[in-house]
């Protein structure tokens, strides 16, 4: 058993969990942060992150540490140093920016490997009529990640992203 295995368990029964989420710039990382915190302490304007932001939430019986990294081209050569110490990965996809999309699948691959603990956020649902059809082809790609459709700008979706995240520490 390695020392990044036993800091993990550990880390666990203190129902601590360190969750990144990163995704292409203007995918809504932040939007969705702040539609997770607590009302009292949300923004009522979100700006774009630059560098990252750490955001301490409690979901159920979790304490969750979400670290937003700024999806910016200058900052995501620097992302493999945050994931390191990663319990689970919230990848940001904006809906709305369709042409973008292999793009961030593309920026998405490197963290799919080995024993990866990936969730998507399908952002900005809400900015689109049907997205059921995109929905199915990124489920069809990526057979191992959960996929969930969520707007950061409603709160649509955040219940289950809650859900998703806090499934992954089992």
């Amino acid at each position: 058993m390695g020392l990044l295995t036993i800091v993990k368990k550990q880390k666990l029964r203190d129902r601590e969990i360190r969750c990144l989420l990163l995704g292409l710039d203007n995918a809504g990382k932040s939007t969705i942060v702040n539609q997770l915190l607590p009302q009292e302490r949300r923004q009522q304007h979100v700006s774009p992150t630059v560098g990252f932001a750490i955001h301490n939430i409690e979901m159920g019986p979790y304490n969750v540490s979400i670290w937003d990294v700024g999806g910016q081209t200058t900052l995501r050569p620097f992302w493999d140093n945050y994931y390191d110490t990663t319990d689970v990965l919230v990848w940001c996809i904006d809906l709305s920016s369709s042409h973008r999309l292999p793009e961030s699948l593309q920026e998405l691959q490197p963290f799919l490997m080995g024993d990866s603990r990936v969730i998507i956020a399908f952002n900005k649902c809400d900015l689109l009529h049907d997205y059921q059809s995109e929905l199915l082809e990124l489920q069809n790609r990526l057979p191992k990640v959960q996929v969930v459709p969520c707007s950061g700008r409603t709160g649509m979706g955040m219940r289950e992203l809650c859900s998703a995240i806090a499934s992954y520490t089992i």
